[in-house]
């Protein structure tokens, strides 16, 4: 694991000096060595920072340069087929005298070989990387499947620009990119930035499954003459042939996907340093736990932590899994103060804003595990792939019974429906004795209000993810964001629960999920990984029938059959909490200074591009408990502290 930089220059050579400085930005991502190139005539250059992972020797040495003389490349990531690769390539008679072992030094070599397409399609891992090609004189930038590993570029007054995230772009000379307000009232309807975004003008994220190629030439032109992003993998014509060849039968389908996650699991397992798993005592994170510790002939090292907090501690679960598996289990019980000693280092950890609120005990666990491995794996993905939201079972399901009732009737109905209180809503939900989210009333409420309101189901998915939906624009005019999530239209005889997780799949996970786990772990150099993509697993899911995730009327049901064979079924079996902390409270006590500091008129007005008046009411609905208002107000502090902490730097 590692953190990339690299920039090709508008005017002048690119120096050691600037590279450095732009990698200083990224120490974390890579504290064990650093590197860096420049081309023969200093057009390009190419920073790099390691986090040793595979072959600890100098021959693991980035930025690294082929056989053939033809390619120099700085990658971030794991490539988890690599001795497959290997054996092929040597197998073909293409392999070069192997320098160490390193799955960086195999990929180079198959891009030496075959091309970086079908490197790229052979590839099993996460990956960002960056390759100088001395022939063609370009410059290309690639990305993985899912967007397990984060890939920004663009243009800045220094020349086109690329790295792991926004810091060392930020760090280039010149640099005065504005913020891009598309960029920004998406952030704070949905909490984070979406691909190809960023909060800067000018600056992209590269999308998952794509590539970048950049001419030196064009590299020093506006970008109003951008290339085109070409795309090697795509998710929903993976979705398709699944479903063209499905697996319809339960005991074939538990019997393949025990034996392709399986896999999965024991190669990503594999490291030249420590490794354990992220165990929260839910469905994924069991699952892949019990995998591991299935792959392993010494009990695997497991982490959690827990909050005293009523509702918000899940570590009590987390902690009969580890002991029915056998795993050398840590918990760590923190404290308020502990979780919200994190707040001031959130803008200096996502450099880039973002405001999942789970982004503060994930960094924690985070921080705990790194004080005894290096890697840890972890059970991101399978709400994706296998239904687990509850949005996926819940929307189609009241969708399709109201679609048959005529309009102005279903109108009245979900409206009235929606005007009940949260708290009535919570209170039927604890009188039927089930467990629940602490926000399952006002999640409710508001999914009952846009119904309401929606006249196609695209819609409906659309505003439920903005979390400004039913409250107007908080940006001065009026600005929306406008990239809507769309469901693909090629998936509509699917169903609309495929069509849902596919549209999280390839949103949701890669910009929030993804996007957290990574920037949480580097933050303490430990590296995540996340067997549930494997692409064998993404594929076999695909196939598998959507009547087996969703049997018995729950998500998942398929991960819980398999599950249920290495854990005991009453240890697990109850309703998705989430990985959640009570900021809401918090934001009416303990923060209520910090909070109110950054939604001040005078903080709130100084861009010019927030609403006051808009955040101000909500601010003051929340604190008199007439709204629960937690994540969009907590995405408009997440901005205010980012834009602080920028121009404190």
């Amino acid at each position: 694991m590692c953190g990339i930089a690299g920039l090709i220059a508008a005017k002048g050579p690119v120096t050691p000096e600037l590279l450095h400085t732009m990698t200083d930005r990224i120490v974390p991502r890579g504290p064990d060595s650093s590197g860096h190139w420049i081309s023969t005539n200093g057009q390009i250059g190419f920073g790099h920072r390691r986090l040793a992972i595979i072959d600890l020797t100098e021959a693991g040495h980035q930025p690294m340069h082929s056989a053939c003389g033809r390619y120099t490349m700085t990658y971030n990531g794991e490539v988890y087929n690599f001795p497959e690769l290997r054996r092929e390539l040597e197998a073909q008679g293409k392999a070069p005298p192997w320098r160490g072992h390193s799955d960086g030094e195999v990929l180079l070599a198959c891009i030496s070989a075959w091309g970086i397409e079908k490197t790229l399609e052979k590839a099993s891992g996460m990956f960002a990387l960056a390759l100088a090609d001395s022939e063609s004189r370009e410059l290309i930038l690639a990305r993985d499947r899912f967007g397990e590993k984060p890939l920004y570029y663009g243009w800045t007054a220094a020349g086109f620009a690329f790295a792991s995230t926004l810091g060392p772009i930020q760090a280039t000379p010149g640099f005065a990119n504005p913020v891009d307000t598309q960029a920004l009232a998406c952030l704070l309807a949905r909490a984070y930035v979406p691909a190809p975004l960023s909060i800067h003008k000018s600056v992209f994220k590269l999308p998952p499954g794509c590539l970048l190629r950049v001419s030196e030439t064009l590299a020093r032109t506006p970008q109003d003459s951008a290339p085109q992003v070409e795309r090697w993998f795509d998710y929903g014509a993976q979705v398709l042939a699944g479903a063209a060849d499905p697996i319809n039968d339960g005991a074939e389908a538990l019997e393949a996907l025990e034996a392709a996650l399986g896999a999965s699991v024991k190669r990503q397992l594999v490291a030249d340093v420590p490794v354990g798993n992220f165990l929260s005592g839910g469905i994924d994170s069991s699952l892949i736990t019990a995998l591991a510790q299935k792959a392993t002939s010494r009990p695997i090292k497991t982490f959690t932590i827990g909050f005293s907090e009523a509702g918000f501690d899940e570590a009590v679960y987390a902690k009969a899994v580890a002991k029915a598996l056998g795993t050398d289990h840590t918990e760590l019980y923190v404290s308020a103060q502990d979780a919200r000693d994190v707040i001031p280092a959130l803008p200096a950890i996502y450099d880039e804003p973002f405001a999942d609120s789970s982004q503060i005990p994930t960094h924690l666990v985070s921080k705990l595990a790194r004080s005894q491995v290096t890697v840890s794996l972890s059970g991101d993905g399978g709400d994706e792939l296998f239904g687990g939201y509850n949005r996926h079972i819940q929307f189609p399901r009241l969708w399709r019974a109201m679609a048959r009732a005529p309009a102005p009737l279903r109108r009245a109905f979900l409206s009235t429906l929606g005007a009940m209180p949260p708290a009535l809503w919570n209170g039927m939900s604890d009188l039927a004795r089930r467990r629940r989210s602490a926000w399952f009333g006002d999640n409710a409420s508001r999914a009952l209000k846009l119904m309401a309101r929606s006249t196609d189901f695209d819609g409906l998915f659309d505003s439920f993810m903005d979390d400004w939906a039913l409250q107007g624009s908080p940006l001065v005019g009026g600005v929306k964001c406008g990239q809507r999530l769309h469901l693909d239209p090629r998936l509509s005889a699917l169903g609309l629960e495929v069509q849902m997780m596919h549209a999280d799949a390839v949103t949701y996970l890669p910009d929030d999920i993804l996007a957290k786990v990574d920037r949480a772990g580097m933050a303490v150099s430990l590296e995540s990984r996340i067997p549930f993509l494997d692409p064998e697993v993404t594929a076999l899911a695909a196939r598998i029938s959507p009547s087996l995730k969703f049997a018995g009327g729950g998500g998942k049901a398929i991960l819980k059959q398999l599950l249920y064979r290495h854990v005991p079924r009453e240890l697990v079996d109850r309703p998705k909490a989430g990985f959640s902390i009570p900021v809401g409270l918090w934001m009416r006590g303990p923060l209520r200074d910090w909070a109110e500091d950054l939604l001040s008129e005078q903080e709130l007005g100084k861009d010019g591009l927030l609403d006051v008046t808009a955040i101000r009411t909500r601010w003051a609905r929340h604190l008199a408990g007439r709204e629960e208002a937690t994540q969009p107000l907590w995405s408009v502090l997440m901005y205010q502290a980012w834009k602080r902490n920028l121009s404190a730097a």
